[in-house]
Formats: structure tokens, sequence, C-alpha cells
């Protein structure tokens, strides 16, 4: 988890940086600030959408998945995945997609793009499900231990 927020900090203070060097004065003979702004200008949105949908997408994600191995007493591994990747990047894509660029592309644009990265990300977690099964598989029986999040409290933003 540290290292989650290590990542976070790192893409905040890149952004930081940016919005610093975009608003001092350029270099004389510097022909590209224009440029330099309408690209890297763009990167602390991308940033903050980024951070919302991983945070928010992820709790689904994972709330869903843990409630489900309850309700199955752990089997159903390929439904437990794909359950939890059709609810919890439904919200992490959404999330992403209008936040990062609501009022820059067109409202259908906007809705392809959500559906058009929605579907291929479900499509991957339906593909590499038997890849997962077999990690699963491998970590369970080097561990020794299963667990089920009967009693986890999901509250989130609990200190």
């Amino acid at each position: 988890l540290s290292a989650i927020w290590d990542g976070f900090l790192a893409l905040i203070l890149t952004s930081i940086t940016l919005l610093v060097v975009m608003h001092l004065p350029p270099a004389d003979g510097w022909e590209y600030q224009v440029a330099y702004e309408q690209i890297l200008g763009f990167v602390p949105r991308i940033v903050f959408a980024s951070i919302c949908a991983y945070v928010l997408g992820s709790f689904v994600n994972s709330f869903i998945l843990a409630k489900i191995k309850v309700l199955t007493k752990g089997k159903f591994l390929w439904f437990r995945t794909i359950g939890s990747t059709i609810f919890g990047q439904a919200i992490d894509t959404a999330v992403f997609a209008f936040i990062a660029f609501y009022g820059v592309i067109s409202t259908g644009e906007l809705l392809n793009l959500i559906a058009t990265i929605y579907i291929a990300k479900v499509l991957i977690e339906a593909a590499l499900t038997p890849l997962t099964y077999a990690v699963v598989g491998w970590l369970k029986s080097k561990e020794k231990i299963d667990v089920y999040d009967e009693h986890t409290d999901f509250t989130p933003l609990q200190f």
C-alpha cells in the first residue's frame, strides 16, 4: 500500500512541477511555450483523474470480490474476478474519462471512449482468467492459507 501512496505522491509532485514551470516566464528564444502548455498543461487533470479513478474503482472491485468470495464460500474464482471487474472497472473507467475529458471532447466521443475502454478491460480480465487460476492455485499451495473477509470493515476513509 505504501508503494501506491508513493506513486500518487510522485504523480502529484510531477504535476505541481509542470504547473510551476508552465507559469514561469519562458527563456529567451524558447518558441514552444504554447505547445508545452497544450501538452503538459493537461497532465495535472490526467493525474487527478487517474488517482480518483484508481481509488474508487479499486475500492468497488475489492469490496465486491471479497463479498462474492464469502457468499460463494470460496468457489467460482472466475465469477468473483470477472464479476468484480465488471463493477470496479465501470467505476474506474467512467470516473477517469469523465474527469479527464469532460468538456475536452464531445459527449458522444466521451461515451464511446468509456465504452471501448471498459469493454477492453472486461475482455482482458476474462481472457486472463486461466492465468489467474494458475497463480492463485500456486500461491495457495505455497502459503497454505485462504483468507475470507467475513468481518472486514470496508468503511472508506477510516483512520
